[in-house]
């Protein structure tokens, strides 16, 4: 071992002898592999870049339970990742290019402009900070003014696909919204009505004893039952605005098999019998009260749960779509979740409030006809009501999600002597590199002609 090593290391000095001996030749391919390097450098066009930083607003759908979770790990969130894409797509990019100068002629001599995705790709890097809700939109541009205005103008159109996105989900929101808001008032008039026409038959202007215990046991069934169509309803709303706008009837939730999912089944089945409970707690209690507070919240993270199972199933089939598209199908699919669910509630109390209509069988017929049609004139009532604040908040909700993107520093202009390509301390230092590697491989050529 000791003679193989010696034998290796007399080698070694060997072949270094060699390369001294020709280190004209050596010494030359390194310095001609540097210049070389650093004419290319030189030749290069110059690169500026110019960086923008944007914020991601937390929306109700932005700063869930996952973008939480998703910011625990290190990750960004699907609306910030969403973005980002979005950033990168024809609508944002397309005009930025037709403004360039520097269009590729094809092989019939024609003006050619470069594709959106090979556009991103080249002057282009959008990044997300981990653990943070920014953006940094860093661009390219032969000049720094085309630097920052690549920059600039690709958060200016996004804000634009941004703002026209929200407005038109929610103009299709309002719109069926409005729709069905007409219909209940017309169905809260006819009930109330109804309601006037019995009192005025049987000249019954105010409750007896009777009636107002019959009202007490079944209003908050009535009550719970109105709020379900209210549900439905803002549900139907908002499915056929995504339907509208998505206009692929095969993306619907059996497609996903939502329906068929067991943890779907138990959510669903858990939130109905969330709702039954809490509508015999406030027959007992008021609305502050420990108990109603603590099913309330109960309900809502049963609710939140749902959404996350259902958000979860669809995002593993559309994990290869566009994010505007995959995200119009997360929303629909939850939209016919919504309505089913609230289809299932509605039965459920209706099923109770039968059973406790059952049990008040003593109480004369014309006391139990008063307090239904009292109960439903309210009810119906109570059911435009919500409506009309379902739109309200629909219009408040537009305002806002349009301002969901905040420009933090705006696109910075490059300084005409510093360049951010190319780097030619970086290109000549590769250069000398490569010529080390040449000269090596020369040397050790002549090094094995000597010894064969």
């Amino acid at each position: 071992m000791q003679t193989t090593t010696e034998e290796e290391s007399i080698d070694l000095r060997r072949l270094l002898a060699i390369a001294w001996d020709r280190k004209k030749v050596t010494g030359g391919i390194i310095a001609g592999c540097t210049i070389l390097a650093i004419i290319v450098a030189f030749l290069l066009p110059k690169q500026y870049e110019s960086t923008t930083l944007v914020q991601v607003r937390g929306s109700q759908s932005a700063m869930g339970a996952a973008s939480a979770l998703a910011a625990l790990s290190g990750g960004a969130s699907d609306q910030t990742m969403n973005y980002i894409e979005l950033m990168k797509s024809r609508y944002v990019l397309d005009p930025i290019i037709d403004d360039m100068s520097w269009w590729k002629e094809n092989d019939k001599g024609e003006l050619e402009k470069p594709k959106a995705e090979d556009f991103a790709k080249k002057f282009l890097t959008i990044e997300n900070t981990k653990k943070t809700n920014l953006i940094t939109v860093k661009a390219k541009g032969y000049t720094p003014e085309e630097a920052q205005y690549i920059s600039q103008s690709v958060v200016d159109n996004f804000l634009t696909l941004q703002t026209s996105m929200n407005n038109e989900t929610q103009s299709l929101l309002l719109k069926f919204l409005n729709e069905r808001i007409d219909a209940a008032r017309e169905e809260a008039e006819e009930a109330r009505t109804k309601f006037a026409e019995f009192q005025k038959e049987h000249k019954v202007y105010s409750p007896t004893d009777q009636a107002k215990a019959i009202v007490s046991q079944t209003e908050a069934w009535d009550k719970a039952i109105g709020n379900m169509d209210v549900q439905q309803q803002a549900a139907q709303a908002q499915l056929a605005a995504v339907q509208a706008q998505i206009g692929d009837q095969e993306s619907r939730s059996d497609a996903y098999q939502i329906n068929d999912n067991e943890n779907v089944q138990k959510l669903r089945s858990s939130i109905v019998g969330k709702q039954v409970e809490l509508v015999g707690l406030r027959q007992k209690y008021t609305d502050n009260h420990p108990s109603v507070i603590a099913a309330e919240r109960e309900l809502e993270k049963l609710q939140q749960s749902l959404k996350q199972e259902v958000d979860a199933i669809v995002g593993s089939h559309t994990a290869t779509m566009n994010p505007m598209h995959a995200k119009l199908v997360e929303q629909q699919v939850e939209g016919e979740v919504g309505i089913e669910t609230a289809k299932a509630s509605r039965a459920a109390l209706e099923k109770h409030k039968e059973e406790k209509e059952k049990e008040l069988g003593d109480f004369p017929q014309d006391a139990m006809d008063y307090a239904n049609l009292q109960n439903e004139a309210t009810m119906k009532q109570g059911v435009y009501t919500n409506l009309v604040q379902q739109s309200e908040a629909a219009r408040i909700k537009q305002a806002m999600e349009s301002m969901d993107i905040q420009i933090v520093d705006p696109a910075d202009l490059p300084h005409e002597d510093k360049p951010a390509a190319p780097k030619k301390k970086l290109i000549a230092a590769v250069g000398m590199a490569i010529g080390c590697l040449i000269a090596f491989g020369y040397s050790l050529v002549l090094y094995k002609r000597e010894t064969n």
